[in-house]
Parts: C-alpha cells; sequence; structure tokens
C-alpha cells in the first residue's frame, strides 16, 4: 500500500522545523542570546516597561513618547470586569486550577466583543489589548474570591504590574517590588515559537477568532514541561528544609535520573539570559521581603548543578529563579504559571497578527504505525 508520508522527513517535537518566518523575537541558544524584534533582553529589562515591550512586539519599532502615552491610555481603557464577568467568577470553585480559570475568561471576552470574527487589523489590536488588559484583573479576583475577600476595582492610573499588586493584594505594592514584577512581564512576554505560541499560531492559522487561540496557549502553558515547570520548581525549595539539605536532594534526584526542576532548557545550551537578569533581581527581591534563605537554597542548587552537569550545558532556565521571585513578592505558588500567561499574552497576540496577515493552515502528518485491511468483526463475534 502506497504511504503518502514515505517521502518526508521525521522529525519529532519539531524541533528542526522551520514552519514560517517571524520578526518578533530571536534566540540564540547556544550563546545564550534573546532579542525582541532585534533588542537585546538585556537592554529591556533595565530600561523598558512592559506596556512599551508589547509596543514593540505588536509594531517592530520602539515608540514615540507620545505613541506610548497614545497605547498606554488605550491599553488602559480596557482595564477591568464586566459584572457578567465578575458574576461567571463567582461561580467557579474555590478549588480550581487557576490557569483553568484564565483559558476559560480569556474564551469569554468574545462574548463582549462584537468584532469577535472581525480580522481587520484594527479589530485585532482592540482583541489583543483587552486580553492584555483584562487577564490581571482575572487572576487577581478570582484569588481574593476564592480566599473569601472582595475583588479590588482596577484603577486606570496604574501600569499593570502595579495595578495587578494592587487588586491582589488590596494595597500598592512597594516601588522595587513592582519594578521586579514589570521586569518579569518584560523577561516572559515571548519567546519565539514555544509550545504555546506555536497552538496559537495552529489555532489563527483556521482563521478561527484570537480570544480561541489565546486560550488554546494558556491550556498549553499550563503544561510542566512548559510554563507549569516555575510550580514545580518552587515545590522543590519547600521540599529542601535547609541549605545543608540540597546536597542530598540534587544528588539524590541526579543518581535516580530524574530532572531537578528549573534545569535545562529545549532550546538554550549556554546560561538563559533572562535567568541571568532574574537571578540578580532575585536576591535583592528576597533581601527586601525578608526572603534571604530561600534564595540560598536557591544559590546553592545552581551551584551542585554547575559543578554536576553544568559542563553538559543544562544551566537554570528562567522558571528556577522566577519561583523565588514570584514567591517572595507573596504570590501564591498556583498563581506563578497564570503571571507567566498575563505577559505571554503580549507575545501570543503579536504572533497571532502576524500569522494572520501571512496564513497558511498548519497541516502536518503523522507516520502511520497501524495494521491495514483489517476486518470488521460483529460485535456478537467478539
Amino acid at each position: 500500500m502506497a504511504d503518502a508520508t514515505a517521502a518526508m522527513t521525521m522529525d519529532k517535537g519539531l524541533d528542526h522545523t522551520i514552519i514560517g518566518e517571524s520578526t518578533k523575537s530571536w534566540i540564540d541558544g547556544t550563546k545564550g542570546v534573546l532579542e525582541y524584534v532585534g533588542i537585546d533582553i538585556d537592554d529591556l529589562a533595565r530600561n523598558s516597561t512592559f506596556e512599551e515591550t508589547c509596543f514593540l512586539l505588536f509594531n517592530d519599532r520602539l515608540p514615540s513618547q507620545a505613541e506610548l502615552e497614545a497605547f498606554t491610555a488605550d491599553l488602559r481603557s480596557h482595564y477591568g470586569l464586566s459584572e457578567s464577568m465578575l458574576a461567571m467568577l463567582r461561580t467557579f470553585p474555590s478549588t480550581a486550577s487557576p490557569m483553568h480559570v484564565v483559558a476559560t475568561m480569556t474564551a469569554a471576552m468574545a462574548f463582549e466583543d462584537s468584532a469577535c470574527n472581525d480580522t481587520s487589523p484594527e479589530a485585532e489590536m482592540n482583541k489583543a489589548l483587552r486580553i492584555i488588559a483584562k487577564t490581571p484583573a482575572v487572576i487577581a479576583t478570582f484569588d481574593r474570591l476564592r480566599k473569601g475577600l472582595d475583588p479590588v476595582p482596577a484603577d486606570a492610573a496604574n501600569c499593570i504590574a502595579v495595578d495587578f499588586l494592587h487588586m491582589l493584594n488590596g494595597e500598592l505594592p512597594g516601588e522595587a517590588t513592582a519594578r521586579a514584577l514589570d521586569v518579569c512581564l518584560i523577561l516572559h512576554a515571548d519567546h519565539g515559537i514555544n509550545a504555546s505560541t506555536f497552538a496559537t499560531m495552529v489555532c489563527v492559522g483556521t482563521e478561527s477568532d484570537m480570544y480561541s487561540a489565546i486560550a488554546g496557549a494558556v491550556g498549553t502553558l499550563r503544561g510542566p514541561l512548559h510554563g507549569g515547570a516555575n510550580e514545580r520548581v518552587m515545590a522543590a525549595l519547600e521540599q529542601i528544609g535547609a541549605v545543608d539539605d540540597v546536597e542530598d536532594f540534587v544528588m539524590g534526584r541526579l543518581s535516580r535520573k530524574e530532572k531537578v526542576p528549573g534545569f535545562g532548557h529545549r532550546v538554550y545550551k549556554a546560561y538563559d539570559p533572562r535567568a541571568t537578569f532574574l537571578k540578580t533581581f532575585a536576591k535583592a527581591i528576597a533581601d527586601e521581603t525578608g526572603n534571604e534563605a530561600l534564595y540560598e537554597r536557591s544559590r546553592a542548587i545552581e551551584e551542585v548543578m554547575a559543578r554536576e552537569v553544568g559542563a553538559k550545558g543544562i544551566h537554570p532556565n528562567v522558571d528556577f529563579y522566577s519561583a523565588t521571585t514570584y514567591f517572595s513578592m507573596g504570590l501564591s505558588i498556583d498563581l506563578f504559571t497564570p503571571v507567566f500567561a498575563l505577559s505571554r499574552n503580549a507575545g501570543w497576540a503579536a504572533h497571532a497578527m502576524e500569522r494572520r496577515a501571512d496564513n497558511r493552515l498548519i497541516r502536518p502528518r503523522c507516520q502511520y504505525t497501524g495494521p491495514h485491511g483489517a476486518d470488521y468483526v460483529p460485535i456478537a463475534d467478539r
């Protein structure tokens, strides 16, 4: 029997397959480089804001002061949730996974957008802004409701980082903590065609709407081999009682050929450039918030791993020190990945709009390994 896939190349995981072109981000895994539209991630983390980074990803250039002010004002005009969306959040069980809540509420945003199926650039940009602006309120409101607390309304006077922490904790954050979250949002905003971004592109490739595409991306990010890894890092750090226990913990996992959460990356064989910046930031925030012992456990894990497997190109990834940073900010562990999604909304939307402009249905093949010519056996004879 002829096999249509016989002339095709097997590429499990699509590691060596280029599916299109993009201007959004570039990664050199060998050298440990990440750029957004040609600008090094370190420059952006030190000098930019999340809002400006969103503009950069959407427009392939940095804005003027007037453009940034107009973009920010437009973004903030979408802050907050309608009464119907608040009512929906109140129906969710307190035991629900926050990532399931974010995926559900992202899809539900389509209910209130009459231009849901309008694929014009203006309508797509409006959808992107709505998703980015409302996700912080979704996460913060659900967290407060499940704790028996009243929601805190969004305040358009604040940037996204400040307003999220205000809605979450009921008080304005300190300057250092707010800046730390803003930097984390920048670092997580985009990262090439990772699994969740690919999910976005597959959905948009069918000419579905952006809300559906990003809801699918949220579900993909939830997996422990993708965004959910930061939660496993924190679970490991909590399991280790003290710095003196680090050696036994790491060596035990390595001897059992188990992965140490937060180490290794599908792309980077050098130090993850996002982790380089977060390592310094994690220490500063830990010192400010009284979590020095947590940071010292993190540092000790890295030292043992560098000694044992550093020569193999296994280094901390962005999840390792972001876990320490988020915990020091007071975030519940199961909110780590939703905050990742809050940031990655920017990259997902940027790729969705880019894909829409040069679309092709994504339809890979799979090598069939089952039988041929099998007979149907009547149920009475089975």
